[in-house]
């Protein structure tokens, strides 16, 4: 036998996925990753990471691969940061025997009419919700639900496909659209069915949950409707204690009902009130940066203890520091153009002076076509920042975002997103001074120990 070897199963292609294959290296354990299509990742050619060229989707195909790869090596944990190869990655962990979550629970989860089911069953609020197949059955039941709806699909992942319908003429054609697709983003069959459901106005959060622990509770900034893309996460989220302890005791029993419990879940939740509902659970870490934004504020390495936990090494959680975190990405709301190479070079200066700012990207080659997002996939680039409390993060960020912004022609602000009020009042995307006039509140708060 030669050594240790981590299975990475596909890889989600923007966040963690790299960061999975370096903590498994510090390890001393080395990182393969299973793909239909290595180069679809370029960090793996990047980082020289080993790769295998296998049909991920095809089980018998992916056994045989990991068969192969058993013969010379120890296998040491089997996981995947994709949303769609996490059931995959339980499966075949649980066939060698390695720790891992529960298959069944994953494949159950990643459905989100049977999770709502699930959900709703153990007493655990959720929106109210219908599963159709049938455009006509999406019309009738956004007019049982109540306009606006949010028509979505059964499965997916980055708020691809997730459209707020105003009028029943926009359930229809959202629902056909969605019920016409045949594969997904990812070129993998998409189910035949869809979601419609009630849409909250409330702010919205995520809780990181390990096992049955929350560890920490993260500010989402979503963008203007129809559509509802991440622009931005704050953590630790500023809340009084009150709605904080409702939001981390409805994600842990969320995470119970799901029969989750092994690593780590992402639990997505509005504030209806004063009733937190779950949107959604993913039975993986949380995209979009939050672990890079949970180890700089509060020194707890998610990423790590995921990859520990495949291998059945000692996991900690221990907290080494009170600080905050932001993440921006620039999303544009009109169609434009990136900058020549200087002018994007001199924005991406710009933003990384700011003192606060820890990393700064953009995801598109000078001279580039850009244009409103309308998932995931449509954000150009992001800003981090780590700050003495959450207010300062966000402030610092939302200055190094205007300033990347400036790699846009003809120069522009980015778009706008409302950073979560002390209050408990929707998103009102409101002008720059507003947001600024809001961040200053929150840090009043921190400082006087409310949150």
């Amino acid at each position: 036998m030669n050594g240790r070897l981590l299975l990475l199963i596909e890889s989600n292609t923007t966040g963690t996925g790299r960061q999975f294959a370096q903590r498994a290296a510090a390890a001393g354990i080395e990182p393969v990753l299973l793909s239909a299509d290595p180069g679809r990742y370029p960090y793996a050619a990047e980082d020289g990471l080993r790769t295998v060229t296998v049909d991920t989707a095809d089980p018998a195909a992916l056994w045989s691969a990991v068969r192969e790869l058993a013969e010379a090596a120890e296998i040491a944990g089997v996981l995947s940061s994709s949303e769609y190869f996490v059931a995959t990655a339980a499966e075949v962990a649980a066939r060698l025997g390695l720790p891992g979550p529960a298959a069944d629970a994953v494949r159950a989860c990643r459905n989100k009419t049977a999770q709502r089911r699930l959900l709703a069953g153990a007493g655990v609020p959720v929106p109210g919700f219908t599963e159709v197949g049938e455009v006509a059955e999406a019309v009738d039941a956004a007019a049982r639900l109540g306009l606006p709806v949010v028509v979505k699909p059964v499965q997916g992942s980055g708020s691809v496909g997730v459209r707020l319908c105003a009028s029943l003429g926009e359930v229809a054609d959202h629902a056909g659209t969605l019920l016409a697709a045949t594969v997904n983003e990812r070129g993998l069959a998409a189910p035949t069915r869809i979601l419609v459901e009630s849409y909250l106005t409330g702010r919205e959060f995520s809780v990181e949950v390990v096992g049955h622990e929350a560890v920490v509770t993260v500010a989402k900034h979503v963008g203007p409707p129809p559509v509802f893309v991440e622009t931005g996460h704050d953590l630790p989220a500023a809340l009084l204690a009150r709605r904080r302890d409702a939001l981390t005791a409805c994600a842990v029993a969320a995470v119970r009902a799901l029969g989750l419990g092994w690593g780590a879940a992402h639990v997505e939740l509005r504030l209806d009130g004063d009733t937190p509902r779950v949107i959604e659970v993913n039975p993986r870490l949380a995209g979009g940066m939050i672990p890079e934004l949970v180890r700089r504020a509060c020194g707890i390495d998610l990423v790590t203890a995921q990859v520990r936990a495949a291998a059945g090494l000692p996991v900690t959680l221990e907290r080494d520091r009170d600080a905050g975190a932001s993440i921006r990405f620039l999303t544009v709301e009109t169609a434009g153009t990136l900058g020549p190479a200087d002018a994007v070079e001199e924005a991406l200066v710009r933003a990384r002076e700011v003192p606060e700012v820890v990393d700064a990207v953009l995801y598109r080659a000078p001279e580039t076509p850009v244009g409103p997002a309308e998932d995931f996939r449509g954000r150009l680039g992001h800003v981090i920042t780590a700050g003495s409390s959450t207010a300062a993060a966000a402030r610092a960020a939302e200055e190094a975002l205007t300033r990347l912004a400036g790699a846009l022609r003809p120069p522009a602000e980015p778009s706008t997103v409302q950073p979560p009020a002390p209050t408990d009042t929707a998103p009102d995307h409101k002008d720059r001074k507003d947001r600024m006039d809001r961040m200053d509140r929150m840090d009043r708060m921190d400082r006087q120990e409310i949150v």
